[in-house]
């Protein structure tokens, strides 16, 4: 026991080590599979590399725990190997550190949303360095002051900063879930900020002592094997029951692989249950649609706009009308409902606003700016100089067209159809593209979106199958 207690090797070192892998490929898996499995669309955005940050600095902790408090029988011969690498940098700034601070810069936007009522005026690769700060310049520090002995052991009048900077990270975090705790979310967002809380203030509980334990006795035998063998189990359970809260990972993941809901939804309009959204209703009566009508008129027509949409979609022109579309149904939601306003509009803002988005709309740099900077996102003209510029574009382009397109002698033929008491042919004529049912992933991790266990295999067969469940 005293050999393995100093040189590492110990039955119960190797268990833990067992463990802590077990807990990285869960991680692993957890982030992988949805796309893998699901064919989920990668996101350029914070909504996808925060998590894999997170998966980075979780790896980071864990290995860190095993170089730097002697679970292996190994000689430091190389630089690499050396006490402040693996118990300084690679446990603070790259490991714990990293991993709070991708948690407080999720609940830091997720205040300014949903609080504050407008985008975050930094963005998340800002934001995450300036929080971690405080974990580089103390690493830098204990660097120069060199305090660790030949077992990487500080004493204890290096324990209670190093300590106490831990626990602020968690108050931190408590200290923005406080401010917003009056909000009405629409999902789970307040309930897994504070899950993820109680989770990291339980292991650091346990943490703790068996940290101090073991930085401060180490003449003691059997209480370095059991509290490095208690410091890496709670680091495992704490980064993979972090990872395993909405708020710390691709929603993506969540939905894919923790199915929780009774019914899947196609559009965030349907998941935020506005009313009609997005299935066409066998009570709609038909309308008698005369091409000299206004362009604006004839879209408020919901079968007149999803024959529209598919036409801009078979030209590749599609990103305005499913612009018009969701604006629509934003309009849907009272005013007085500021929450699911928000919602909606972080959703339209993420794909179709935000420079780079999966279906940017081409709009003046005047508009999208003043849509990016507003002081309220629940605004009801938020998006009425886009919709003005993208109309315009509409009726001297794709409208001009479709009077003349199979796509409108086809819904003419189904108006007069139902007009007479007959129900139309199955509409195998419309070629929806996959982008008709899809809702992207949001630049931060707090929207509850729905996929179909289809959605990522054949989004097509889906959407199809939509339009007749409605007629």
């Amino acid at each position: 026991m005293a050999s393995c207690a100093v040189e590492g090797g110990c039955a119960t070192d190797y268990l833990a080590i067992a463990i802590s892998m077990l807990a990285m490929i869960l991680l692993l898996s957890r982030l992988i599979l949805p796309f893998v499995v699901h064919k989920v669309p990668r996101t350029k955005n914070s909504g996808f590399w925060i998590p894999v940050i997170q998966v980075f600095a979780s790896f980071n902790l864990l290995l860190s725990i095993v170089m730097s408090v002697n679970f292996l029988k190994f000689k430091k011969r190389h630089w690499w190997q050396s006490c402040y690498v693996w118990a300084v940098w690679f446990e603070g700034p790259l490991g714990f550190g990293l991993l709070l601070s991708c948690r407080l810069t999720q609940a830091f936007q997720l205040y300014y949303i949903f609080v504050k009522r407008r985008l975050p005026p930094i963005r998340s690769y800002i934001i995450l360095p300036l929080i971690i700060f405080p974990w580089i310049a103390g690493a830098a520090f204990i660097h120069m002051k060199q305090p660790l002995n030949y077992r990487c052991h500080m004493g204890a009048y290096w324990i209670i900063p190093v300590v106490s900077l831990h626990i602020s990270y968690v108050f931190a975090l408590v200290g923005f879930t406080g401010a917003v705790r009056h909000i009405d979310f629409r999902f789970d967002e307040l309930r897994d900020l504070w899950r993820g809380i109680l989770v990291s203030a339980s292991s650091i509980v346990l943490w703790v002592p068996a940290y101090v334990l073991n930085e401060i006795h180490d003449d003691i035998s059997w209480l370095q094997v059991a509290s490095r063998f208690l410091l890496l189990i709670m680091a495992s359970i704490l980064v993979l029951a972090f990872f395993s809260i909405s708020s710390s990972q691709p929603l993506l993941s969540q939905i894919s692989l923790r199915k929780r809901e009774s019914r899947e939804f196609g559009s965030m309009g349907e998941a935020l249950g506005i009313p009609d959204s997005g299935l066409l209703l066998q009570r709609e009566p038909a309308q008698v649609i005369d091409p000299n009508e206004p362009l604006d008129k004839l879209l408020l027509d919901k079968r007149f706009r999803q024959s529209f949409m598919a036409f801009a979609d078979s030209c590749l022109a599609g990103e305005s009308v499913h612009f018009y579309d969701e604006v629509h149904e934003l309009g849907k939601i009272s005013l007085d409902d500021s929450v699911r306003r928000i919602y909606m509009a972080r959703h339209i803002i993420d794909k179709y606003i935000v420079a780079g988005a999966a279906m940017e709309v081409n709009i003046s740099h005047r508009s999208r700016q003043e849509i990016l900077t507003t002081a309220d996102l629940a605004h009801p003209t938020l998006f009425s100089n886009a919709l003005n510029e993208l109309m315009q574009l509409i009726k001297m382009n794709l409208a001009k067209d479709y009077w003349s397109s199979m796509y409108f002698m086809k819904f003419k033929e189904d108006a007069s159809m139902r007009s007479n008491g007959h129900e139309p042919e199955q509409m195998t004529g419309w070629n929806f593209s996959p982008r008709l049912s899809s809702v992207h992933g949001a630049d931060d991790p707090f929207h509850q979106e729905h996929f179909s266990k289809s959605s990522g295999i054949d989004v097509h067969d889906s959407d199809i199958q939509l339009t007749r469940n409605g007629e």
